[in-house]
């Protein structure tokens, strides 16, 4: 849509009714305009998923592999294959816009968050995302880049002051978004929780509007993140288009009074919505409805099977191989922990959806090899978990009125949008659920008073608010539970009288063995088979939206569960499911680590096919595992007086560790064995290419990743990534691979300009703690 039309669509509205478009209509979804042909929009989260405008229950999605564990590939054509899946999800639930990609940095491993973005790496992300954005958009389905700008971490997210210098916040924060923008041009972006050096992203002039709308020339549309959005005048001044969620916000009769004030112009009103109804024209909103797609893959189905367990297998990455990977078919095989059993395939929050299935690794490697024996491990969990059951609800209002009587088939907790049609506001609600016989461990979650039955058995509960994060309790709701042995099936029912906006559920579950049981019998079965695989990880409870991270530890007895099995075992290999890093002081007592992600609704298929060899996990990391807890470049994520101070500047990850600014990692960015073996020949450049002649010297075909890392030799100029590419080869085989270095990593912002970097040497390399060649610069 052109501009002209843009103008004269406008010139139909009052100002009443162009400030009325720029507030959401509901939690989910954007008002229409009959006058001017423009279709009400929908939004949904992502990006490991599309949940839809549900944020419990509604339909069965696709649950993809978590972000960190896609970039894990470090290819752009996976990445382009997921915007394209994806869009594919939304065209389902005629979903107009899907949140995301996620292109904050992992500047803390701490960041609570970090299972939604990319890398630590600013160049990567930027190429993953805009892959990512091309595959998407090219359906006709719009995507939203987030979270502008300095959002890295969650602790006191909605007014944490992110203090960042402007060389830092160009090279590094921005970056991802430049690249996004300039080699993609995603349709939407969404403005942070969080302020940047003092003022808020929603109202941040200097980048909304002098740097992203103005140096950048981008004209999609800037919507602010949800209930992110503080003031009418200064946001619609600092360059913010769009209010979410609605239907209230401070916009809206403030902002036509700002306008009538002098305090905004017009002018500044009409580019915002100008900006909406181009992005309704780019997604099919305006005039003509579009014709959504009813072919699209079922999301428990053959194709979205086979397109996920390859998507998450070959993004799992290889740390240490001492010959016991891949397993042998048929093998006996000790498979043991309490995450084989319980899988964690995604993280917490708003990335969650509603999968058809969630496959175990127990379930996926019985399955795909004989001579399996599963063991339990160890507690991995502190909080209580709501269970996978039928599940009445019934909700009451302050009149005492009952306003839905209802069953809940297979959705673990339920909850309350703010825009939710009830007749009156709910104050209480029973839960109940028939429990089986045997000992089980039962409870509730939510915030309030309640009161729990089960048989004879009866308890007064208070659960208390555990956040003060607007939605804090509805991503993690707190809970209470206890242990009961029942003689028959019984009823478990929850009379809980509200005291917040949480998500509620119940608990039933049979008791788990204690950890000294667990450990006993972990050992046990590992002195008897060929190999010990031990599954070890983090949960949702640690890798969520809203929450950061205390330690890298690993929670529980894990690490004495791995030690032990190493002992008795013959030969150990341990899976890591988790998404971020995680701290192995059993590293050097085991024959092979696998680092599986948090893998999505195939995981245990994934895991299984990556064991087995079926397919190669040619993963290579995409964030430095420290060695130690502090241990790293950035570290704190909590906030001094509401200020969280950037003070490592431009050395996040393995430019500061490159750079000594903390001990050396356990596993550095870039790093991944995969099943081949590598040599590498000579390293030469011309313009910006370097090329090296490749050998895959090992008996199995393999993908190698060869990386290029410029080290400028400037003072004060870290190592970076300036290019890479991957490549399959046969065994055996070679070939020549050529890197393109983008010229993008090769500058520095030096006095409010950029100025290339001419001199230093390319690294070529597997990893920083793998150089295998250099060239140096012409200077």
């Amino acid at each position: 849509m052109d501009d002209a039309t843009l103008d004269e669509r406008l010139g139909r509205l009052t100002l009443e009714r162009k400030v009325r478009l720029l507030t959401g209509a509901t939690m989910f979804t954007l008002r229409g305009d009959d006058e001017i042909g423009l279709a009400p929009m929908a939004f949904s989260d992502g990006p490991t998923g599309v949940r839809g405008l549900d944020f419990t229950g509604g339909p069965l999605m696709s649950l993809f592999p978590n972000a960190t564990l896609l970039a894990s590939s470090w290819r752009t054509e996976t990445a382009q294959e997921v915007g394209r899946l994806l869009a594919e999800e939304a065209e389902r639930q005629h979903i107009h816009v899907v949140l995301g990609p996620t292109v904050n940095l992992h500047r803390s491993p701490l960041g609570g968050r970090l299972f939604e973005a990319y890398s630590e790496d600013p160049l990567l992300t930027g190429h993953l995302a805009a892959a990512y954005v091309s595959g998407m958009q090219s359906q006709g389905i719009g995507a939203c880049v987030k979270h502008l700008v300095a959002n890295e971490s969650e602790t006191e997210r909605h007014g944490v002051d992110s203090v960042v210098d402007e060389r830092t916040l160009r090279e590094l924060y921005l970056l991802p978004f430049e690249i996004a923008v300039e080699d993609a041009d995603p349709w939407s972006l969404m403005a942070a929780y969080n302020d940047v050096n003092g003022i808020p992203a929603t109202e941040q002039g200097p980048v909304n509007n002098g740097i992203v709308k103005g140096e950048w020339d981008w004209r999609g549309l800037l919507m602010s993140d949800w209930f992110a959005t503080r003031t009418a005048g200064p946001a619609a001044n600092g360059g913010l288009d769009l209010v979410m969620p609605g239907p209230t916000g401070p916009w809206g009769p403030a902002l036509v009074a700002a306008v009538q004030a002098g305090e905004v112009d017009e002018a500044v009103v009409d580019d915002h919505l100008r900006r909406l109804l181009l992005l309704a024209a780019r997604v099919g909103a305006i005039d003509t409805p579009r014709a959504w797609r009813t072919d699209v893959p079922e999301p428990g189905g053959a194709v979205r099977r086979e397109q996920l367990t390859r998507l998450a297998a070959e993004g799992m990455t290889v740390l240490e191989n001492d010959g016991a990977l891949p397993l042998t078919r048929g093998a006996p095989i000790a498979l043991i922990g309490r995450p084989a059993l319980e899988t964690a395939c995604m993280g917490g929050g708003s990335a969650a959806v509603r999968a058809p299935h969630e496959v175990s690794i127990a379930d996926g490697l019985v399955g795909a090899t004989d001579g399996v024996t599963v063991v339990d491990g160890v507690a991995v969990r502190v909080r209580p978990r709501a269970g996978d059951f039928r599940m009445r609800v019934r909700l009451y209002g302050a009149s005492g009125a009952l306003l839905s009587d209802a069953v809940s088939e297979e959705a673990k907790t339920v909850g309350f949008m703010p825009d939710q049609e009830l007749p009156e506001p709910v104050t209480r609600v029973v839960l109940s659920a028939v429990v089986p016989a045997g000992a089980m461990r039962v409870g509730v979650l939510g915030v309030g008073t309640a009161t729990v039955t089960i048989g004879s058995s009866t308890f007064d509960v208070t659960l208390d608010s555990e956040s003060s994060d607007i939605g804090g309790d509805f991503l993690r709701p707190p809970g209470w539970q206890t242990d009961v042995v029942l003689s028959e099936p019984t009823e478990l029912v929850a009379d809980l009288t509200l005291g917040g906006w949480a998500r509620l559920g119940l608990v039933a579950e049979p008791t788990p063995p204690t950890d000294d049981e667990a450990i006993a019998a972990a050992v046990a079965a590992a002195a008897t088979a060929e190999v010990a695989v031990v599954v070890v990880g983090l949960t949702e409870e640690q890798e969520t939206e809203a929450f950061d991270k205390s330690t890298l530890a690993l929670p529980g007895r894990q690490d004495e569960l791995v030690s032990a099995v190493a002992a008795a075992a013959r030969r150990t290999v341990v899976v890591v499911n988790a998404a971020t890093p995680v701290l192995m002081p059993w590293a050097g007592e085991v024959d092979a680590i696998l680092w599986a992600g948090l893998p999505g609704q195939e995981g245990g298929h994934a895991v299984a096919a990556a064991l087995l060899g079926d397919i190669e996990p040619a993963g290579r990391l995409v964030t430095s595992f420290p060695s130690a807890d502090g241990a790293s470049p950035a570290w704190d994520v909590t906030p001094t007086d509401g200020r969280l101070t950037y003070d490592e500047g431009v050395y996040v990850g393995y430019r500061g560790y490159a750079a000594r600014r903390a001990p050396a990692p356990a596993y550095w960015f870039g790093q991944g064995l995969g099943y081949g073996e590598w040599e590498y020949g000579a390293v030469t450049l011309a313009g910006s290419v370097v090329s090296v002649e490749l050998t895959n010297t090992s008996a199995r075909d393999s993908r190698e990743v060869v990386q290029v890392y410029l080290d400028p030799a400037e003072d004060d100029q870290p190592i970076r990534l300036a290019g890479w590419t991957t490549v399959d080869v046969a065994a055996g085989g070679s070939v020549t691979v050529e890197v393109t270095c983008d010229p993008r990593a090769a500058r520095t912002w030096d006095d409010g300009a950029w100025r290339p970097l001419t001199t230093g040497r390319l690294l070529v390399a597997r990893g920083l703690g793998d150089i295998r060649g250099e060239v140096a610069l012409p200077g």
